[in-house]
Protein backbone atom coordinates (compact mmCIF):
# COMPACT_ATOMS: atom_id res chain seq x y z
CA UNK A 1 0.00 0.00 0.00
CA UNK A 2 1.64 3.38 -1.02
CA UNK A 3 0.09 5.62 2.29
CA UNK A 4 -0.04 4.62 6.00
CA UNK A 5 -2.12 5.76 8.63
CA UNK A 6 0.29 7.03 11.38
CA UNK A 7 0.68 6.41 15.00
CA UNK A 8 -1.13 8.97 17.70
CA UNK A 9 2.33 10.55 19.42
CA UNK A 10 0.24 10.42 22.64
CA UNK A 11 -2.82 8.15 24.05
CA UNK A 12 -5.79 8.54 23.40
CA UNK A 13 -6.45 9.97 26.44
CA UNK A 14 -3.62 12.61 26.47
CA UNK A 15 -5.43 15.79 25.60
CA UNK A 16 -8.48 15.31 27.72
CA UNK A 17 -10.23 17.16 29.41
CA UNK A 18 -9.84 19.45 25.79
CA UNK A 19 -10.41 16.90 23.56
CA UNK A 20 -12.08 13.91 24.68
CA UNK A 21 -10.92 10.07 24.40
CA UNK A 22 -13.49 8.58 22.68
CA UNK A 23 -13.28 11.55 19.65
CA UNK A 24 -9.87 10.45 19.27
CA UNK A 25 -10.31 7.25 18.72
CA UNK A 26 -13.18 7.53 16.31
CA UNK A 27 -11.24 10.62 14.50
CA UNK A 28 -8.05 8.66 14.50
CA UNK A 29 -9.16 4.89 14.21
CA UNK A 30 -12.30 5.22 11.94
CA UNK A 31 -11.69 9.07 9.97
CA UNK A 32 -7.95 8.95 8.85
CA UNK A 33 -7.79 5.28 8.62
CA UNK A 34 -11.09 5.69 5.86
CA UNK A 35 -9.16 8.70 3.94
CA UNK A 36 -5.78 6.67 3.78
CA UNK A 37 -7.90 3.40 2.64
CA UNK A 38 -9.78 5.44 -0.26
CA UNK A 39 -6.86 7.46 -0.80
CA UNK A 40 -4.92 4.03 -1.67
CA UNK A 41 -7.72 2.36 -3.50
CA UNK A 42 -7.90 5.70 -5.78
CA UNK A 43 -4.42 5.42 -7.27
CA UNK A 44 -3.79 1.92 -6.81
CA UNK A 45 -1.92 0.41 -10.57
CA UNK A 46 -1.32 4.17 -11.01
CA UNK A 47 1.97 5.74 -11.47
CA UNK A 48 0.81 8.47 -8.64
CA UNK A 49 1.69 5.36 -6.12
CA UNK A 50 4.71 6.16 -6.39
CA UNK A 51 4.37 10.04 -5.51
CA UNK A 52 4.44 11.59 -1.98
CA UNK A 53 1.57 13.35 -0.61
CA UNK A 54 2.83 17.25 -0.96
CA UNK A 55 3.71 16.04 -4.66
CA UNK A 56 0.57 14.72 -5.09
CA UNK A 57 -1.87 17.49 -3.55
CA UNK A 58 0.63 20.56 -5.15
CA UNK A 59 -0.16 18.60 -8.53
CA UNK A 60 -3.82 17.92 -8.16
CA UNK A 61 -4.47 18.97 -12.03
CA UNK A 62 -2.13 16.74 -13.52
CA UNK A 63 -3.89 13.51 -11.51
CA UNK A 64 -6.49 12.15 -13.86
CA UNK A 65 -9.82 13.57 -13.74
CA UNK A 66 -11.55 10.35 -13.14
CA UNK A 67 -9.57 9.98 -9.88
CA UNK A 68 -8.74 13.39 -9.11
CA UNK A 69 -12.03 14.42 -6.84
CA UNK A 70 -11.20 11.15 -4.83
CA UNK A 71 -7.33 11.88 -4.47
CA UNK A 72 -7.86 15.60 -3.70
CA UNK A 73 -10.33 14.68 -0.69
CA UNK A 74 -9.04 11.68 0.88
CA UNK A 75 -5.13 12.98 -0.13
CA UNK A 76 -6.21 16.01 1.46
CA UNK A 77 -7.53 14.24 4.49
CA UNK A 78 -4.82 12.23 5.16
CA UNK A 79 -1.93 14.97 4.95
CA UNK A 80 -3.98 17.49 7.35
CA UNK A 81 -4.66 14.90 9.78
CA UNK A 82 -0.67 13.92 9.66
CA UNK A 83 -0.19 17.40 10.46
CA UNK A 84 -2.78 17.88 12.77
CA UNK A 85 -1.85 14.70 15.66
CA UNK A 86 1.87 15.78 15.90
CA UNK A 87 0.68 20.06 16.37
CA UNK A 88 -0.81 19.09 19.52
CA UNK A 89 0.40 17.32 23.08
CA UNK A 90 -0.42 17.12 26.66
CA UNK A 91 0.59 20.47 28.70
CA UNK A 92 0.69 22.57 25.20
CA UNK A 93 -0.37 25.81 24.36
CA UNK A 94 0.78 29.29 25.97
CA UNK A 95 3.17 31.38 23.72
CA UNK A 96 5.67 30.24 21.52
CA UNK A 97 9.33 30.94 21.82
CA UNK A 98 11.92 30.48 19.28
CA UNK A 99 11.81 31.63 15.51
CA UNK A 100 7.98 31.09 15.50
CA UNK A 101 7.14 33.26 18.40
CA UNK A 102 9.19 36.05 16.72
CA UNK A 103 7.36 35.55 13.41
CA UNK A 104 4.20 35.39 15.19
CA UNK A 105 4.91 38.90 16.89
CA UNK A 106 6.61 41.24 13.85
CA UNK A 107 3.57 39.55 11.42
CA UNK A 108 0.28 39.25 13.72
CA UNK A 109 2.17 42.49 16.29
CA UNK A 110 1.16 40.02 19.54
CA UNK A 111 0.11 36.25 20.50
CA UNK A 112 -3.29 37.59 21.52
CA UNK A 113 -4.14 39.42 17.84
CA UNK A 114 -2.54 36.15 16.23
CA UNK A 115 -4.85 34.36 18.36
CA UNK A 116 -7.84 36.41 17.53
CA UNK A 117 -7.37 36.30 14.15
CA UNK A 118 -6.55 32.17 14.05
CA UNK A 119 -9.81 32.01 15.51
CA UNK A 120 -11.54 33.74 13.16
CA UNK A 121 -10.83 31.49 10.83
CA UNK A 122 -11.98 28.86 12.82
CA UNK A 123 -15.30 30.05 13.69
CA UNK A 124 -15.85 31.70 10.67
CA UNK A 125 -15.54 28.72 8.16
CA UNK A 126 -19.05 27.74 7.02
CA UNK A 127 -19.66 24.05 7.35
CA UNK A 128 -16.40 21.36 7.53
CA UNK A 129 -13.10 22.57 6.80
CA UNK A 130 -9.57 23.74 8.43
CA UNK A 131 -8.04 26.99 9.73
CA UNK A 132 -4.16 27.43 8.75
CA UNK A 133 -1.12 29.02 9.67
CA UNK A 134 1.28 29.10 6.86
CA UNK A 135 4.39 29.82 5.08
CA UNK A 136 3.51 32.03 1.92
CA UNK A 137 6.27 33.52 0.15
CA UNK A 138 8.41 33.49 3.21
CA UNK A 139 5.56 35.04 5.64
CA UNK A 140 3.26 34.17 7.85
CA UNK A 141 -0.59 33.81 7.14
CA UNK A 142 -3.94 32.76 8.41
CA UNK A 143 -6.20 31.16 5.98
CA UNK A 144 -8.84 28.68 6.05
CA UNK A 145 -9.69 26.04 3.63
CA UNK A 146 -13.39 23.99 3.19
CA UNK A 147 -13.66 20.10 2.92
CA UNK A 148 -10.63 18.45 3.09
CA UNK A 149 -8.47 21.09 0.62
CA UNK A 150 -5.33 22.21 1.70
CA UNK A 151 -2.84 25.19 1.76
CA UNK A 152 -0.46 23.02 -0.51
CA UNK A 153 -2.86 23.15 -3.58
CA UNK A 154 -2.59 26.67 -3.33
CA UNK A 155 1.28 26.88 -3.24
CA UNK A 156 1.48 27.70 0.38
CA UNK A 157 2.99 25.74 3.24
CA UNK A 158 0.87 24.86 6.71
CA UNK A 159 2.65 24.87 9.80
CA UNK A 160 -0.06 24.71 12.30
CA UNK A 161 -3.97 23.61 11.60
CA UNK A 162 -7.02 23.10 13.29
CA UNK A 163 -9.95 20.69 11.97
CA UNK A 164 -13.24 22.10 12.19
CA UNK A 165 -15.17 19.58 10.47
CA UNK A 166 -17.81 18.23 13.19
CA UNK A 167 -16.65 14.61 13.27
CA UNK A 168 -13.63 16.45 15.70
CA UNK A 169 -15.33 17.71 18.70
CA UNK A 170 -19.19 17.23 18.07
CA UNK A 171 -19.04 14.26 20.65
CA UNK A 172 -18.11 16.36 23.65
CA UNK A 173 -19.28 20.15 22.05
CA UNK A 174 -21.76 19.39 20.10
CA UNK A 175 -22.35 22.83 17.84
CA UNK A 176 -20.33 24.48 20.53
CA UNK A 177 -17.40 24.96 17.78
CA UNK A 178 -16.35 28.31 19.39
CA UNK A 179 -15.71 26.45 22.79
CA UNK A 180 -13.35 24.07 20.99
CA UNK A 181 -11.35 26.39 19.31
CA UNK A 182 -10.85 28.09 22.47
CA UNK A 183 -9.64 25.19 24.15
CA UNK A 184 -7.67 24.03 21.53
CA UNK A 185 -5.05 26.86 22.06
CA UNK A 186 -4.48 24.90 25.52
CA UNK A 187 -3.06 22.05 23.54
CA UNK A 188 -0.64 23.09 20.72
CA UNK A 189 2.64 21.73 20.08
CA UNK A 190 4.86 25.02 19.18
CA UNK A 191 7.92 22.68 19.21
CA UNK A 192 6.19 20.95 16.86
CA UNK A 193 5.51 24.24 14.98
CA UNK A 194 8.68 25.65 15.31
CA UNK A 195 10.17 22.88 13.19
CA UNK A 196 7.49 23.00 10.85
CA UNK A 197 8.26 26.70 10.66
CA UNK A 198 11.83 26.08 9.91
CA UNK A 199 11.91 23.68 7.30
CA UNK A 200 8.69 25.47 5.56
CA UNK A 201 10.98 28.61 5.35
Amino acid sequence: MAFKTPELPYAYNALEPNIDEQTMRVHHDKHHVGYVTKLNNAIEGTEYEGWDIEKLLANLAKVPENIRTAVRNNGGGHYNHSLFWPAMKKGGGGEPAGEIGSAIKSTFGSYDEFKKQFSAAATGRFGSGWAWLVVSGGKLEITSTPNQDNPISDGKTPILGLDVWEHAYYLKYQNRRAEYVENFFNLINWDQVEENYKKAK
